[in-house]
């Protein structure tokens, strides 16, 4: 990959965002840094020749989303590694959502970034390199009362990372790579007291017993984690960068290809306790399941 390398990276104005800026400045990279507003970022980072901020809302429309990327381009020509970090999590119990709470969710943390994605492909596809950063959460592993549209977001978005990563390699871009980052919790600045669990303006009558107690658990268990995560963001943003650069120890990974990163003890347990309860499924139903053929 060309160097150094041009990062595009959403969501900057916290979180791993803010962190990942002046990591991949200090390794002599350059950043293009993105906020939804622009005045958030404004005097976040060092001064640097290697850094241009951006305004880029992923709520946008298609069009606005593409216009920014080309305005992205116009910076250093190219864009190395998209990092599509951007997103926030609704919570909110499942029967308590409204289609549009589904929507907003979604355009977010997976509308944006698909939008954005497919707007900087071409140009990594006319170069036959780059790489693409998808950043999930174990929550799409995991789903978690009042969680389900964020972990129903970032579960769409794996899927879709997934796939996209096959037909690149079905379309002989093998250089063009998509790792899909599975966080843990970690502890940035990024309170859950500034989201709060939603309550529906209309409770349903014949639910909202049943459900009282529970939103009062889960802000009550959301306000006890707040700020005492165990994940270090710091670490999590290096090992990140490390992937992408291809500076990860070789214990990492043997072929230095990964798709896959989950991040933290919390991430890598959920990963395996999902595989190991799908694998039971198969196997204690396959007897019945697999003869379901048509008869020739």
């Amino acid at each position: 990959m060309s160097s150094p390398r041009v990062w595009l990276i959403t969501g900057t104005s916290s979180g791993f965002g803010r962190r990942f800026v002046p990591s991949i400045l200090r390794r002599g990279d350059c950043v293009i840094a993105t906020a939804r507003k622009i005045n958030s970022i404004s005097n976040h980072f060092p001064a640097s020749d290697n850094l241009r901020t951006m305004e880029l809302d992923m709520n946008s429309n298609e069009a606005t989303i593409r216009q920014k990327a080309q305005e992205a381009l116009g910076f250093w020509g190219r864009v190395d590694v998209l990092v599509n970090n951007a997103g926030y999590s609704l919570k909110i119990l499942a029967e308590d959502s409204t289609l549009e709470d589904a929507q907003t969710q979604f355009q977010t943390n997976f509308y944006g970034p698909v939008a954005l994605t497919n707007a900087l492909l071409p140009q990594m596809r006319n170069r036959k390199e780059g790489k693409i950063v998808m950043i999930g959460s174990r929550s799409s592993w995991n789903p978690v009362e009042g969680l389900s549209l964020y972990g129903a977001s970032k579960a769409a978005l794996r899927v879709y990372s997934e796939a996209l990563a096959r037909e690149l390699a079905s379309a002989h871009f093998p250089d063009i790579q998509v790792i899909i980052v599975e966080p843990s919790g970690f502890r940035t600045e990024q309170n859950v007291l500034g989201y709060p669990m939603k309550v529906p303006t209309a409770p349903n009558p014949h639910t909202d017993s049943a459900y009282a107690s529970m939103r009062a658990q889960m802000q009550a268990r959301l306000e006890a984690l707040d700020l005492k995560q165990k994940g270090d963001p710091d670490k999590a943003v290096e090992v990140i960068i490390d992937v992408v650069r291809g500076d990860a120890s070789a214990e990492f990974n043997e072929n230095g290809n990964t798709i896959y990163l989950p991040l933290g003890r919390d991430a890598n347990d959920d990963v395996e306790a999902k595989c190991q309860k799908m694998l039971e499924a198969v196997r204690d139903q396959r007897k019945v399941t697999d003869y379901l053929d048509i008869d020739e």
